[in-house]
């Protein structure tokens, strides 16, 4: 194993894993790899030097980890000397070592990446930068440990790096901003051949938020729960999830392109993605595993990484493939690494400063701590002789593993705790936008761009060109994420989306007898979201949630019980939780952005949002929507207790009922039948809406206080189960018919 590292540290571990591995070495390793396998000082950008190590050892594989003795030749002189090498030639880890020519890579494969411009001088940057517009993406075209990237707002401090990288002799490439969230794949190949690992996302910049200068990487986890369901349909109607769209439009180009420049590329190919609006595009090539993502992945790898780099090497994973498929055998669970860095880092970090608690770390269940700088104090007269110090930017990286991702990074930091040097410092974030489900990527639809995410649902406009450019219609897709106190949880509701979006077609069928209008224009959607999608009219959304009240329970009654009242209208005295009001009542509240947090408000403070006239036109049709939608369901045995609508207004000033409508991520039912029992016992009611979600967060068995500001755990599979079955119950009851899912 070639390299100091974290990364070299991984796949040591993983090495020594796989029990047709007999013996594992490293050069030059670092003072954690000397504690699991012989090192040897050499210098591991000296090509000749390790051809020599390699044929004196007489090692079968030659496993090269850094970018530097790639860029350096090292795979070369090691292939020179007969010796089987996991890495690229120098020539093939240009794919690295020049931006520049990994664009004219991706160009000659047609490969989607950003828009890009080679510059060499500084008055051809700053047309490009001109051209391409803020935020400004500036990368320097060499090897750059990962730091050699400004994004930036600021046009001025965009120059400023193109001008430093001129200064020192080199070039830059100037590119588009990609939006999106950003992901790492790792691929193996043999030259021809290709497997794919587990996708993983990781954190570049040193401080939490995404804030500071970039970094090597602070951390990062996998599997990524939010890139389950994405796809994307090709024009022959081909649909792919994340892994498959990589593969065919990223990988296989790009591993061909290079086989046909007579340059095969052997190793591990690190495609960095960015998830974007219009598709996925290639970020940044990298021609080896990256740091920090591999501490977690081949965490989770169960298929032996031994066989599997040495099919590389050999070129024969394509035999491998024949045999027992692309598919590899992943650890169950989830991982999640956090990296602790030195003092100063990434500017000019301190070095030797002592470590203490890496047993009490390592002893803890479910945590690894991999090295990266560290060294033992040589110095006789050190007090602190022979302990273990730090001796890079990037010291330790602590991984977590767990059967939850919450689990695997509270894992993680807790280990962190147990470690510590004077000026230490890591990320406090690492996976945080994942665990409160602020991630999100919508699937590719042919015909259509996608628009926005919400906590449930996409939105996505027609394409030019498409059968529906030119009109005034959205498709709005409804997926399995689910909802509860403004935070979307983790796992889905399997079929939730198709669910909802049949609960509502049929609603609204319902509803439009009885001369109520909806958005809905056609239900002739692509195949890919065939059941859960619909495609409906623009409407001008009034900006408040109308909620109607049939019965007295959740806000309302923690209301009720303090004041009286339910956003100021007063109520009996003596009513119950589950209570049946005089008359239903209407609730406003506000429509807080994503993320934000809808608050209850009075008509009064309705009028003064939307006026006087739209307020009680709003009032009235919401009640009357639920006036004839309660009788319905009460024919149906199901008590409607409450429900919230939204509505639009459309081009002839007609209010319209929008979005989903009675469903039971917008109601609450609750049988008819037991009714009166619970309230008689002072019992909740039992329901078939997403409350049971909500009792089971609020309850001792999920361990989580709502008020803490923490993310909610994620959902056992008891409960998502559960709330499935209660969402069909529900569709069954009040439709009579069985969904055929």
């Amino acid at each position: 194993m070639v390299g100091p590292g974290g990364r070299e540290h991984a796949i040591i571990r993983a090495l020594l894993r796989d029990q047709a591995v007999q013996t594992v070495e490293a050069a030059p390793g670092n003072a954690g790899i000397a504690q699991d396998v012989t090192c040897h000082s050499i210098d591991a950008n000296d090509g000749d030097a390790v051809a020599a190590l390699a044929a004196e050892r007489g090692y079968d594989l030659v496993v090269i980890g850094p970018e530097a003795p790639l860029a350096a030749g090292v795979a070369d002189a090691v292939r020179a000397a007969g010796i089987p090498v996991f890495g690229p030639s120098a020539q093939a880890a240009e794919l690295e070592a020049s931006k520049a020519f990994a664009k004219e890579i991706m160009e000659a494969a047609q490969v989607p990446t950003a828009g890009s411009v080679h510059a060499e001088e500084l008055s051809t940057a700053e047309s490009a930068l001109d051209r391409f517009g803020a935020p400004y993406v500036v990368k320097d075209d060499g090897l750059a440990a990962g730091k050699g990237v400004v994004v930036t707002e600021d046009r001025a401090e965009a120059v400023a790096h193109a001008q430093a990288c001129f200064e020192a002799g080199g070039s830059v490439v100037i590119e588009e901003f990609l939006d999106g969230p950003e992901v790492s794949l790792f691929v193996l190949s043999d030259g021809e051949e290709l497997v794919p690992l587990s996708p993983a996302q990781d954190f570049k910049r040193i401080f939490d938020g995404g804030q500071g200068p970039n970094t090597g990487g602070m951390g990062a986890y996998t599997p990524l729960d939010w890139l389950e369901g994405y796809t994307e349909t090709d024009e022959a109607g081909t649909t792919r999830d994340f892994v498959g769209v990589v593969m065919d439009q990223v990988a296989r180009p790009t591993v061909a392109e290079m086989a046909r420049r007579g340059t095969p590329f052997v190793g591990v190919l690190y495609c960095g993605l960015a998830v974007t609006s219009r598709g996925v595009r290639v970020v940044e090539f990298n021609a080896r595993f990256g740091d920090p993502e591999t501490q977690a992945v081949l965490e989770r790898l169960a298929t032996p990484l031994g066989q599997l780099l040495m099919d590389c090497a050999a070129g024969t994973l394509g035999q491998r493939l024949q045999r027992e498929g692309e598919e590899l055998a992943w650890r169950d669970g989830y991982a999640a690494d956090v990296v602790l860095a030195a003092q100063n880092y990434p500017d000019s970090p301190r070095k030797g400063d002592p470590i203490s608690g890496l047993q009490e770390a390592a002893e803890l269940e479910g945590v690894a701590v991999l090295h990266a700088g560290t060294a033992r104090a040589e110095d006789p007269t050190d007090p602190d002789a022979g302990q273990l110090v730090t001796a890079g930017g990037r010291v330790l990286a602590v991984v977590g593993t767990g059967a939850t991702l919450e689990e695997a990074v509270q894992r993680s930091y807790a280990g962190v705790e147990k470690i510590s040097w004077e000026g230490a410092q890591h990320r406090r974030d690492i996976a945080r936008e994942a665990l409160s489900g602020q991630i999100k990527v919508a699937p590719q639809l042919p015909g259509w761009v996608h628009l926005s995410s919400g906590k449930v649902r996409e939105l996505y406009a027609p394409a030019p060109g498409s059968a529906w450019d030119g009109e005034d219609v959205m498709l709005m897709v409804a997926t399995d994420r689910i909802s509860a106190y403004d935070y979307a949880l983790s796992p889905g509701i399997p079929e939730k989306g198709r669910i909802l979006t049949q609960m509502s077609l049929w609603w609204f069928e319902q509803l439009a007898a009885e001369g109520i209008p909806n958005q809905v224009v056609s239900t002739e959607v692509p195949e890919a979201v065939a059941g859960r999608a619909v495609i409906v009219r623009r409407l001008q959304m009034i900006e408040a949630e109308a909620i109607v009240r049939g019965y007295l329970t959740g806000s309302g009654y923690a209301e009720y019980r303090e004041q009286g009242t339910v956003t100021g209208i007063a109520l009996p005295e003596g009513l119950k939780d589950g209570s049946r009001l005089p008359e239903p009542i209407f609730t406003p509240s506000t429509k807080a952005e994503q993320g934000g947090h809808d608050e209850n408000i009075s008509f009064a403070q309705l009028e003064q949002t939307i006026g006087v006239d739209q307020a009680a036109r709003l009032r009235d049709a919401a009640l009357k929507v639920y006036a004839l939608a309660e009788q319905r369901a009460r024919e149906a045995g199901i008590i409607l207790a409450d429900t919230k609508f939204e509505f639009g207004v459309d081009a002839d000033g007609q209010l319209v009922l929008a979005d989903e409508v009675l469903t039971p991520d917008s109601s609450r039912f609750w049988p008819a039948e037991s009714w009166e029992q619970h309230l008689a016992e002072g019992a909740a009611q039992p329901s078939f809406d997403k409350q049971y979600v909500r009792n089971w967060l609020t309850s001792p068995a999920s361990g989580w206080d709502r008020s803490s500001g923490v993310v909610p755990p994620a959902l056992p599979q008891d409960v998502v189960t559960a709330t499935r079955g209660r969402y069909l119950d529900a569709y069954q009851r009040l439709t009579g018919q069985q969904l055929e899912l």
